[in-house]
């Protein structure tokens, strides 16, 4: 795959990255238009936020989109996935139209949360999708929680729970892995790896920077992989898979990825040079890398690409329309979704 420099090192006897998966022109036609659908979506938000129509934080994935879509093509029905704040591409790789995720952020009724999430709450439990935490590290606890649920009811489905490199230096990340292991719960722990956690660089932040090494003292395996090559994020994903459904219990999962905004919409990102992220986007970038490998095995041409791009644009366009005109929540609806009852 176009740009993969080098095979990462592996913890605990599980192999960096297993053998890549067939590029089958299926496999890679759904990968490009789903990663562009959500760099696209992400634009589209950005612009959004700037024009005042999304209030509140916003934290956008533009250059992680392997990250998420490589994962969630590896899971089933009945997996569950729980994140932090920069949600918005899990729900959209989890299958929800942009039309409910563009409507809750700007705080419409017809949002996956009712309007009442915006950017960081988003929630669609019936798609597997439990959230959306703006607390940092606060979902990796309630992940292991839904991998218990998974052993305790006897099914062979996973819990796949995301944090980043931040958050990875939190308390209750380490109480979880240790509560998982000493159970064997089915958790894949994936740590998104983007380099900065909000403006400080892992090297300045991390004494040991191979995360996927932080579960070894808890007797979990560690796997890195280029998490801007969504096919090395698949193999890493599939072994990963296959370990939890076999009752194994979890594994840790660092992908290396870059994300080219700030760490929200109000962040600069002063703290590194235009340079830097120019070589990433032009090197790296993983929905390129995709269309560049559809046009080398002949699956594809610039033309069709473009096609693409602008069915994938109306697409945005209409949802971005649609969340506009949607009405905003009924006072009402203060008072709901606050209690379960039996």
């Amino acid at each position: 795959m176009a740009g993969t420099k080098k095979k990462a090192k592996s913890a605990k006897g599980v192999k960096a990255r297993s053998a890549t998966p067939s590029a089958s022109r299926e496999n890679l036609e759904t990968y490009y238009r789903e990663m562009l659908m959500i760099r696209r979506f992400e634009e589209k938000a950005g612009l959004m936020y700037g024009m005042g129509l999304i209030g509140g934080f916003c934290h956008l994935y533009i250059g992680q989109e392997a990250v998420v879509s490589g994962i969630q093509h590896t899971l089933k029905p009945g997996d569950t996935v729980i994140t932090g704040y920069r949600c918005h591409a899990h729900m959209l790789s989890a299958g929800v139209d942009p039309k409910f995720v563009m409507a809750e952020l700007t705080g419409r009724a017809a949002g996956v949360s009712q309007g009442k999430g915006g950017s960081m709450h988003m929630f669609k439990p019936e798609y597997g999708f439990y959230g959306g935490h703006g607390i940092v590290g606060a979902q990796v606890p309630l992940g292991a929680g839904l991998g218990f649920a998974h052993k305790y009811r006897g099914n062979d489905q996973v819990s796949v729970t995301y944090f980043g490199d931040g958050a990875a230096n939190q308390g209750q990340v380490f109480e979880a892995f240790n509560m998982a292991a000493l159970w064997k719960l089915p958790v894949i722990f994936v740590i998104e790896n983007n380099q900065y956690a909000m403006g400080t660089s892992v090297s300045r932040s991390t004494a040991v920077q191979e995360l996927y090494q932080r579960g070894e003292s808890f007797g979990i395996p560690g796997n890195q992989a280029d998490g801007m090559d969504i096919l090395a994020v698949q193999a890493a994903a599939e072994a990963a898979v296959a370990k939890c459904r076999a009752g194994d219990g979890p594994i840790l999962l660092e992908m290396k990825t870059y994300r080219y905004r700030g760490h929200s919409m109000s962040d600069p990102a002063k703290y590194r040079t235009r340079e830097e992220v120019s070589k990433m986007r032009q090197e790296r970038d993983p929905i390129e890398n995709v269309g560049d490998l559809l046009i080398a095995l002949g699956f594809a041409d610039g033309e069709a690409l473009k096609e693409v791009d602008r069915d994938v644009k109306a697409k945005i366009n209409d949802a971005a329309e649609f969340a506009q005109n949607n009405p905003e929540p009924d006072s009402t609806e203060l008072h709901t979704d606050i209690f379960v009852t039996a």
